[in-house]
């Protein structure tokens, strides 16, 4: 797309490639999530996974699966956000291997595949590609049902898995062909 961007002389093919909100006032993608949703912005407990509070948040909308950084909380080993209870105002912590996910469920599904849908796809163990993270490559999978919903078993551990988030499906026989892809519904970790 660059390439035919430049050869038409567009200013758009050297301009960087986006991964924000691009019609947020200043970029700041907290100031509309905290309009709609208020209760986010409330602070809240820093907790580890065994259950100990580290620290506390100004609102779990500044947070995500997978972040590092910005935990303020220190505990010799690196902690990484693995978990978000907006309801109870908590971020839950821990080491990189709490992050590993074997399989995940689907919402709002769209399938362009060779199967009749996403279900028979499933039934049938539809090998696939699966990318849940724009910046990274897509992984093996397989379709399957996965607590009665429509899902992926991933062939190795996929770290980063985060509900909300879209996951795309590939042909693993053409990596460029969409198969379709939906909203992640939920994550199976593995056990830490």
């Amino acid at each position: 797309m660059r390439a035919a961007a430049a050869a038409l002389g567009l200013a758009v093919a050297d301009k960087p490639d986006s991964q924000d909100i691009c019609f947020v006032p200043e970029g700041r993608y907290t100031t509309v999530i905290d309009r709609l949703r208020p209760q986010g912005a409330e602070p809240g407990d820093i907790v580890h996974l065994d259950g100990r509070t580290l620290g506390r948040h100004d609102g779990v909308t500044r947070y995500t699966i997978g972040q590092r950084r910005g935990l303020n909380v220190a505990v010799g080993d690196p902690l990484f956000v693995v978990k978000i209870d907006a309801d109870r105002r908590q971020v839950i912590v821990g080491p990189r291997e709490a992050l590993l996910t074997r399989a995940l469920t689907l919402k709002e599904t769209n399938w362009l595949g060779d199967a009749v849908s996403i279900e028979a796809a499933c039934d049938a163990g539809r090998p696939v590609l699966v990318r849940v993270r724009s910046t990274r490559e897509p992984v093996a999978g397989r379709l399957a049902v996965v607590d009665g919903q429509p899902g992926v078993l991933f062939d190795g551990a996929e770290e980063g898995v985060a509900p909300g988030q879209a996951c795309v499906l590939y042909a693993p026989e053409a990596p460029s062909r969409v198969l379709g892809g939906g909203f992640i519904a939920g994550a199976v970790r593995n056990e830490v």
